[in-house]
């Protein structure tokens, strides 16, 4: 199979480093791809929104199969444009198409589908800028910390989670009356904090059948004991300590199986991943939130964990025959650290040189904010630039490992944080 990968993230190079592995595979390609991709597919310089460049390559090149990364392009239908065209209905994709999408694209449209099929989660309501007034009335019922989300789609930074109730309309006036997030804040949901640790767990579903991944908990902020601004992401562990067999037994009852069902009862079709952000209260998990693909850095993790061959995993998919698939996860942990640009989650530089990479032998190193330079090599290109990972028989071990690379690298200004894994 020739097999396209969209995006240029470290998700899309660990979606490589796996799918590169498989027998099944003839030729890979990443759009656009990073320095990473490069080494081990055949990077095409087309935007993950440029549907129409997306196809020219796809018949020029015989592609088989598109592994979709982002979610923009998800929310925007590339699925349903692929359905819609002769040329391209029959190139499976891998991601829902856009009515499945609107999981992760409405944070409204999720909260109603988990309403609606008796999914645990947080209490909410949700508001325009011309309900404001609603809204501030709404804080007044609610305990702090407040949690405003954008509806739309953010970037990852959509979220605030505030003490004070006037800093609270302060924002979300800024939300829904200044653009703070553009498109994404015309509709704000407010809804209750929960108070628990949070993790993430993954579905692969066709449709029909499902099956479930590695779990994984992710670090969002930027600072040492997750402080500061909320961020893409700055490492990972897998598995989760704390999620003991009881509890994912309710994961499975409570939520994935009603997630399953109720995109069957609601006839919305889907292939592809299910991400549901998850956070334990006491003993019970409740969702909070989708996402209808994998995430960063947690794929990072979590695809490493994974024996089966993924492209065969993804034709099963596709096809429908989840049910004749088991899948097969190696005991050990992986771990990974993000390492980021000076300055990010706001404003930083670019192009600063990555030295290193080849003495941090005992890790896998995937690419993310990174690309080729003729003339400086391998140099920074975005805010999160390397995820670190690495295996142990425990998260411990495994830690040890990806700082021990980390110790290797360098580029100007570099930053991570130096206690993933703090909390378990």
């Amino acid at each position: 199979m020739n097999v396209l990968i969209l995006g240029s993230g470290g998700r899309e190079h660990t979606f490589a480093w796996k799918i590169s592995q498989s027998d099944l595979c003839d030729e890979l390609f990443v759009a656009p791809g990073n320095s990473g991709t490069r080494e081990i597919a055949t990077n095409l310089a087309i935007k993950v929104g440029d549907f129409e460049g997306i196809k020219t390559a796809v018949l020029e090149r015989n592609i088989d199969m598109v592994v979709v990364g982002p979610e923009d392009p998800l929310v925007n239908g590339i699925h349903d444009f692929f359905l819609n065209d002769p040329e391209l209905k029959g190139v499976a994709v891998i991601g829902p198409q856009s009515q499945g999408a609107m999981l992760e694209g409405s944070k409204e449209f999720a909260k109603h589908f988990m309403q609606r099929h008796g999914i645990p989660t947080a209490k909410y309501s949700s508001f325009t800028a011309e309900t404001l007034q609603e809204a501030y009335d709404f804080l007044g019922t609610m305990k702090p910390p407040y949690v405003l989300k954008a509806d739309g789609l953010a970037a990852g930074k959509g979220v605030l989670i505030i003490q004070d109730i006037d800093e609270a309309k302060q924002e979300l006036k800024k939300m829904l009356v200044d653009s703070k997030f553009g498109k994404a804040s015309q509709t704000v949901v407010i809804e209750e904090f929960l108070d628990g640790i949070e993790l993430s767990c993954f579905v692969l579903a066709d449709g029909n059948d499902y099956k479930i991944l590695p779990y994984a908990k992710d670090y969002k902020r930027i600072g040492e004991g997750d402080t500061g601004l909320n961020t893409g992401g700055m490492g990972a562990v897998s598995p989760v300590p704390f999620a003991d067999e009881q509890f994912l037994e309710k994961v499975e009852k409570r939520i994935i199986i009603p997630t399953v069902e109720g995109l069957k009862k609601d006839k919305i079709p889907f292939i592809g991943f299910i991400f549901i952000g998850l956070i334990k209260v006491g003993e019970d998990p409740l969702v909070i939130e989708y996402n209808v693909r994998m995430g960063d850095p947690e794929t990072e993790v979590v695809l490493p964990r994974i024996k089966n061959d993924l492209l065969r995993l993804l034709a099963a998919t596709h096809n429908g025959k989840l049910n004749k698939e088991r899948i097969e996860i190696i005991p050990d942990s992986v771990t990974t650290v993000m390492l980021v640009s000076g300055g990010y989650p706001e404003a930083y530089e670019k192009g600063k040189p990555i030295i290193g990479l080849d003495k941090a032998q005992e890790s896998l190193i995937f690419h993310a904010g990174a690309q080729w330079d003729q003339d400086s090599g391998i140099v920074t290109s975005g805010g999160r630039v390397m995820a670190v990972s690495s295996y142990g028989e425990t998260f411990d071990e495994a830690l040890k490992k990806s700082y021990r690379s980390i110790d290797q690298i360098r580029f100007d200004k570099m930053y991570f944080r130096s206690d993933i894994g703090f909390d378990l």
